[in-house]
């Protein structure tokens, strides 16, 4: 027995296949949507590989780009079937692959949850990546003469202006590194030579922090220099005044804008996932509906569709006994292939 049957008529069937048409090309957008959206997503992630520990934040994008490109495909071939649907001789092309077609329609719906659910659990790995990746920027900050580094100092003050952060955790990750390089220190200075001294691994370390940390909208001059020093400003305390630079850490500020970005993407998948689920739906009863028109000669004759031939369970034991027997004839041709090897 059929499931959820429903009946037609050429009426029905007629608005069943136009509503399903512009559905399609809503699905075609939908899917040039996901494409620029992965798109734009690794030109974002691209902008910023230097801070990145790995490659791997770029499978997101890849897949979103390839989903894209698939869904266009898909859809607008959907489109043209629904389209000569009304065609008896057009419709008889396309009635062979249908059954193929909306079995691979089922199956890119799969693919494209399993992406959406990964668009919000590779956050957790973005963010490692981050944490790692703006560890070393800000130790190579200062290698602007050195091949592969040369724009590290470039891309991290871009950033730490852009998304008003500094450093990786806060502030004080500058304080930790020499982010001055030797060219444009004075080493016949005391001061310069003490601080080198004093320090264990012979760096040039301060509490001090780049210019990018700023925040132009103090009242006050940038305290960049001697953050810690209370005597060193004028009517300045560190422990209690709030600071004229940027107190929140890029990591933060970098994982909340990606992760931003992530879960919008992933939310617009559900929404196209639904889309898909709904004009695939709406094919098979066109298609059925077509299949059982009660006189074939007459397309204004009445007519039966249903979402499924026969009942969930016979369907599924169904679709399992053709797997069984498929693995079985495998598992045979694997073992004569075997035999005939020893021979």
């Amino acid at each position: 027995m059929a499931l959820m049957p429903v009946k037609f008529d050429l009426a029905k069937r007629v608005k069943l296949a136009q509503g399903l048409w512009l559905l399609y090309w809503l699905s075609v957008m939908a899917g040039i949507l996901v494409f620029s959206m992965g798109l734009f997503f690794k030109i974002e992630l691209r902008k910023r590989s230097e801070m990145m520990d790995n490659n791997e934040s770029h499978f997101v994008p890849n897949l979103l780009i390839l989903v894209g490109l698939i869904a266009c495909g898909i859809n607008a071939f959907g489109g043209k079937v629904c389209h000569d649907s009304l065609d008896p001789t057009k419709f008889a092309k396309w009635k062979p692959m249908l059954k193929n077609y909306l079995t691979g329609c089922f199956v890119f719906n799969i693919f494209l949850f399993l992406v959406a659910l990964l668009c919000f659990t590779m956050q957790f790995q973005l963010y490692f990546a981050l944490s790692e990746g703006l560890r070393y920027s800000i130790k190579f900050y200062k290698d602007t003469d050195t091949p592969g580094r040369c724009f590290m100092k470039r891309t991290l003050d871009m950033t730490q202006i852009e998304f008003r952060c500094c450093g990786n955790n806060n502030y004080r990750d500058w304080f930790e590194v020499q982010w001055i390089s030797n060219r444009y220190l004075d080493f016949s200075n005391d001061e310069v030579k003490d601080r080198v001294l004093s320090n264990v691994e012979g760096k040039y370390l301060m509490d001090s922090v780049p210019f990018s940390c700023c925040n132009p909208g103090s009242p006050r001059p940038c305290i960049q220099h001697h953050l810690n020093n209370n005597t060193a400003h004028y009517d300045y305390d560190h422990h209690t005044e709030e600071l004229n630079i940027w107190t929140r850490g890029c990591r933060e500020a970098l994982v909340s804008y990606y992760g931003g970005m992530m879960n919008s993407i992933g939310a617009f998948l559900f929404l196209v996932i639904c889309l898909e689920a709904a004009v695939m739906v709406g094919l098979q009863y066109l298609s059925t509906s077509l299949e059982s028109l009660a006189n074939p000669e007459d397309p204004e004759s009445e007519s039966e569709g249903w979402l499924l031939e026969k009942s969930v369970k016979e369907t599924v034991a169904e679709f399992t006994s053709k797997v069984k027997a498929l693995c079985q004839r495998n598992q045979v041709e694997g073992e004569e292939q075997g035999v005939a090897t020893v021979s």
